[in-house]
Order: C-alpha cells, then structure tokens, then sequence
C-alpha cells in the first residue's frame, strides 16, 4: 500500500457515477433481458476506461473502477454466488422509521433503488468467477492507458451481504457468515493476485446498528459486530494486512442518523479487522467531531487512516480550505504518511440512483485534491 512523506495522497471509496449507458447495461442485466452481449461488454469496458482516465485527470491518486459493472455493491454477488434467489424486503433503517416524513422525501426523490435483493435459500459456493475475471481485465486495461499511484477494487465483506441478503437456509447466523465468508475467498485473494488494493466495504460494523442489530442491546450488538470482523478476518487469512482497506460507515444517504453508533463504539470492532488502512466517515454533519476519537484512541502503528473530508450525500462541494482543515486534523494524529484524503462514502452505491448529481460529485473530488494539495503545502512548509 502505497503512502507519502511528502504530499497528501487522495482516494474514495470506490463507487463514481455511471452514465446512462452504463445504467442501461446493468439493468438489462439484472432483469434478465435479451441484449447484445458483446456490445453490453464494450459499454462497460470503455466507462471504466474513461472512469479511471477521469480520476487521473481531477488527481485522485488511488483509483478504482467505479464499481461500474455491478447494480449495487452488496448485492451483485447474487451473479457470482449460488444459494441466492427470490426476493427480499430491506425495512428502511430505524432513524428513517422514526421520522416517517423523511422516509417519505426520500422515497419520493428517487435517490433510492427500488431493486430488491435477493434471499440465501441454498448453499453458499462459488458459482462463476467471469463476472470478476471480466472486473479485472478491464481495470487493468484502464490503468495500463491512464496509470495512477495505485489501484484498488472493491468486494463486500460477509457481514454486508449478510446484510442486504436474509438468510433463509443456513440454522443461524454465525453459518451463514460462514459459508460466506469462504466463498468470497476467492474474489478477495483473486483482486490480491491481480495486483490491486483489496477494498472490503464493511458498513455492516457501523450501520448494523440501526438495522440488523437495531433489536439488540449494545452488549450483544458488540459481540455480533467482533463476529463479523472475525469471520472477515479468517477470510482474508491468506492476504497481507498492506493490501486491503476496511471501508466502515453508517449508511450513504441523507437522513437523521441520530442512531448510528458512535465512532468510540465502532472503532475498537473496525481496528481488529486484518487491514491495514481504515476509510471512515468524518465529514457528515453527524460523524464530523469524531476525529478526537482517533487522538484518544491508541492506534497500532502502522494504521493508516483514510477519513472522508468530503460528504457523499449533498451537493454542497466542500470548500479545499475546510477540507485541509479536516485533513491536517488526522495528520496531527498520526502523521502525513499515515493519512490518505477520502470521501466519507460512494457516490453511486445503486446503479441509477444517488443524491449527488454527477457533475458535482466530480467537482466535489476536485475540491478534495485542492484541499489536500493546500494542506500538503502547510505540512511540508
């Protein structure tokens, strides 16, 4: 994992926005259609290249592909996974439930995907692999065309999965995350052995709280989420902790967020995780004075922090000076070289759907390159 002395690198989360091709393609897809697929596959191919070529060209310095082949990032294992099928309701998170007006805003904006996941209803195992082979091949022709600092990929952690995918087979939790766990081995060592940063998206340990966990009492919401990062971690038992990024948050849409978790609870369960870098969310409203946690916390030595000093669900682009104000907070933690610019979240989780429109999402990773060449200027001064 590529770091800096002297300047502060920028990164995200992972997923950009597609364009309507790209919806296009993923839908199609998804809902089974007849298509060209050959044409499909050059849709696709060429948006990441020009994803990735779009990153170099703002200044992100670790890239991804945009997560652009997949309608979601937690369910689009249902095409590489067996045992998924059906079709699950996802009730709304608890702070949502309690402010029904909201709820109802944010139904009627269509800044959520109406697609529904699907049910575990039959053993876990590894169903196809081209899906990722395919993810592979066209970042790394992306990259070879525009090449940036690094490179990672993103995958779903267990937890996650379980998550948006209720479990209807296995007799109980603990071997549900089981069996996923070791079948999305395989995509993980796979990402490792191309050559690309592992990102595991993990908001399960966070937004577990206020939604699968929502029933349970804090004790027992902490012993489930030490459980997720433990099966995580005997998944990732063969990859070098310098080549994965935990990505932990509380849900990527606007909302009360009056429920989620505090980062002093979440914290301890995130930093047992097998990966050396943490992205996390400290630039939303809810989650921004979180950073003393990390001052106060004991951090092992090689962490390498990744907050997000740019917001995901509003059209507001930062201004680069707050964002070097954010930044230098956590270089003051830990030092410049253990600190990498992120964004608090994706900007297009769902295919199609999302509350920052294109357009500025791109501008708002300017801003966070400004603001982290500002802050490397004072730092290094």
């Amino acid at each position: 994992m590529k770091t800096s002395a002297s300047r502060i690198l920028t990164t995200h989360v992972g997923s950009l926005p597609r364009t309507q091709a790209v919806v296009d393609v993923v839908f199609a897809r998804e809902a089974g259609e007849k298509i060209d697929a050959a044409q499909a596959d050059a849709v696709i191919a060429d948006a990441i290249g020009a994803i990735v070529r779009r990153q170099n060209d703002i200044g992100i310095d670790i890239v991804s592909d945009g997560e652009l082949s997949k309608v979601s990032y937690a369910t689009y294992i249902k095409d590489r996974l067996s045992g998924l099928g059906g079709e699950s309701d996802r009730e709304p998170a608890q702070d949502m439930l309690e402010f029904p007006g909201t709820l109802r805003r944010r139904q009627a904006s269509g800044t959520r995907s109406v697609v529904k996941p699907p049910r575990c209803i039959g053993e876990i195992r590894v169903k196809n692999l081209e899906p990722l082979q395919t993810d592979l091949r066209n970042f790394q022709a992306a990259i070879d065309a525009s090449p940036p600092v690094e490179a990672f990929m993103n995958s779903a952690s267990p937890g996650v999965i379980a998550l948006f995918q209720p479990n209807d087979y296995y007799p109980g939790h603990e071997a549900y995350l089981d069996a996923l766990a070791e079948a999305m081995r395989v995509e993980y060592e796979g990402i490792v052995a191309a050559g690309f940063l592992l990102q595991i998206d993990s908001p399960d340990i966070g937004m577990g709280r206020h939604t699968i966990f929502r029933h349970q009492s804090d004790q027992e919401y902490l012993k489930l989420a030490n459980l997720h990062v433990e099966v995580l971690n005997h998944a990732l038992r063969n990859i070098p902790a310098d080549r994965v990024r935990l990505h932990v948050c509380w849900g990527n849409y606007e909302g009360p967020h009056h429920l989620d978790a505090p980062m002093d609870m979440v914290l301890p369960v995130a930093l047992k995780a097998r990966a050396q870098a943490l992205l996390f969310e400290s630039a939303n409203p809810r989650h921004a004075h979180e950073w003393t946690v990390f001052r106060d916390a004991k951090l092992p030595d090689d962490k390498v922090l990744v907050p997000g000093v740019i917001d995901s669900t509003t059209n507001f682009i930062e201004h680069p000076l707050l964002i070097a104000e954010r930044i230098g907070r956590f270089v003051g933690i830990v030092g410049m070289e253990r600190v990498i610019a992120g964004t608090d979240c994706g900007f297009a989780t769902f295919a199609g759907y999302g509350a920052v429109d294109a357009d500025v999402a791109f501008a708002k990773l300017g801003a966070l390159v400004e603001g982290a060449r500002i802050a490397s200027q004072r730092l290094v001064a």
